[in-house]
């Protein structure tokens, strides 16, 4: 069986995962960061502690040869600081600076925003989400 890319799920994803990052251009361009950055930066700002290199890539699913290079980017913004753990020295420590954490009160307008863009509840949101993640881990499993 063929299907058009139109009746396929992973082209309604994959489209939609377009439509996503482009939506959210225009309101992170205004806080001088890319997608993925804005990504790293919220799994800071949800944290309390400071976190490995690690365990970063794990939450945002993400080989550590492709988080780094945006942590040295975030760095270099002097939004995060980077330090070798003193208990392991192998773990690169991850930490928000004054400047990275005065960032998340610039940056709290966006999920609002993006929400309003969906058109949708919130239930609907997180129905949406929560279908998708569910998606997500049975791919994984097969």
């Amino acid at each position: 069986m063929t299907l058009a890319p139109e009746d396929m799920i992973c082209f309604a994803l994959y489209s939609a995962g377009h439509a996503m990052q482009k939506a959210y251009r225009p309101l992170l361009d205004e806080l001088g960061l890319t997608y993925p950055q804005y990504l790293v930066l919220s799994a800071l700002w949800t944290k309390d502690a400071d976190q490995t290199v690690n365990g970063i890539g794990r939450r945002l699913q993400l080989e550590s040869s492709t988080l780094t290079p945006l942590l040295k980017r975030l760095e270099l913004m002097g939004l995060v600081s980077r330090t070798r753990s003193d208990k392991d020295e192998r773990q690169v420590v991850i930490a928000l600076t004054a400047e990275g954490r005065a960032m998340k009160t610039r940056a709290a307008h966006v999920p609002r925003c993006i929400a309003e863009k969906t058109g949708m509840t919130l239930d609907e949101i997180e129905r949406l989400r929560d279908d998708v993640m569910r998606l997500r881990s049975s791919l994984r499993e097969a």
